[in-house]
């Protein structure tokens, strides 16, 4: 089986995007009603997947999708706590639908109603009740929800503790994700994630969170940001800053996935970074949707890359199946109550 960790809502139908328009533009005139939610068909979201995800999912020769809403959509530094909460059940509760209409190609992973200096009491409601209610296998966390101003703690600070304490009863990973970028600075895609994913990983280096929580488990998309390109960078801070070395420090809790999107990359990423660590991910259809003018293939067929990694097959079975498994649980459990008997 092929499992792709990555995967986000990016073609939800227009009646989403009408929602969170009104929303926002509510917040501009005091007073203003809440928009009401959006009637969306089955039909509507059948148009949505079957023409975009789901053709691209069989077309690439991948199996399931882990499937969250539009990162670049949570959009956390709009509004107050109490227009995130209404934004994220209503995207948290279009995904379940995806799920239900196409059980054997998708599986959620959900979005948190994060808001700037708001407490982590409404993030840990809406984990509980996608992982429980609804059948979520992990969640994404945005390291930023100020959206490009970095004003929050650090991952590694007792703030986030009530919710990794969430975490790690309900055994589900977190998918250390960032959301659109209000700084002019960082474009969202090409700078505030790759930043954001570099960040997070230097932060996990400088603290001791894993020694409080030894089972607490995080993905960092699109390759580890810039870390695999500067291993012994990160190695060196570690031994400077008195850390113990990274494989016992940190990679025992920390996985990348495969979001790069040119082989030489991926060679890297594999040669550098343990298998153990690798899970295969596309984030098909996001930030990189065109064709490589230099190999005419989509940048975005990830699986391409690993199928021409000279490793042996048990390994690239890591990538592709084994390592999601081990990382995302609730997923294994899933997958071994369909499997026949």
């Amino acid at each position: 089986m092929i499992i792709d960790c990555h995967g986000h809502y990016t073609t939800a139908p227009g009646g989403l995007q009408r929602f969170r328009d009104e929303q926002i533009s509510g917040l501009k005139s005091s007073g203003a009603p809440a928009p009401l939610r959006p009637r969306i068909s089955d039909d509507e979201i059948r148009e949505s997947i079957e023409n975009n995800q789901l053709k691209l999912q069989k077309e690439r020769g991948a199996d399931l999708t882990l499937f969250s809403p539009r990162a670049s959509a949570m959009g956390h530094h709009l509004g107050t706590e109490a227009v995130s909460v209404s934004w994220t059940q209503l995207c948290n509760d279009l995904i379940k639908r995806v799920v239900d209409l196409y059980p054997d190609n998708f599986v959620g992973v959900c979005q948190l109603p994060q808001s700037p200096g708001a407490p982590l009491a409404g993030s840990i409601a809406e984990l509980e009740r996608c992982v429980r209610e609804l059948g979520f296998v992990g969640c994404n966390l945005n390291p930023d929800p100020s959206g490009g101003h970095w004003n929050s703690p650090p991952l590694t600070d007792r703030f986030w503790y009530p919710l990794y304490e969430k975490m790690v009863e309900l055994d589900v990973p977190a998918m250390v994700h960032v959301s659109a970028s209000c700084n002019p600075n960082f474009h969202a895609t090409g700078a505030h994630y790759i930043n954001a994913d570099t960040t997070a990983f230097m932060q996990f280096i400088q603290g001791d969170l894993f020694r409080e929580f030894p089972t607490l488990r995080f993905v960092i998309p699109h390759g580890g940001g810039a870390v695999p390109y500067h291993w012994g960078r990160y190695r060196g801070l570690a031994d400077m800053l008195k850390r113990p070395p990274l494989e016992s420090h940190v990679m025992n809790n920390v996985f990348f996935d495969t979001c790069v999107y040119h082989q030489a990359g991926i060679d890297l990423l594999a040669r550098v970074i343990s298998i153990k660590n690798i899970v295969f991910g596309s984030e098909m259809v996001g930030a990189v949707r065109g064709i490589d003018p230099q190999t005419g293939h989509y940048f975005d067929d990830t699986k391409r890359y690993i199928d021409a990694l000279t490793l042996p097959s048990e390994d690239k079975a890591r990538i592709f199946e084994g390592n999601a498994r081990r990382v995302f649980p609730r997923l294994d459990t899933l997958l071994q109550a369909r499997a026949p008997v």
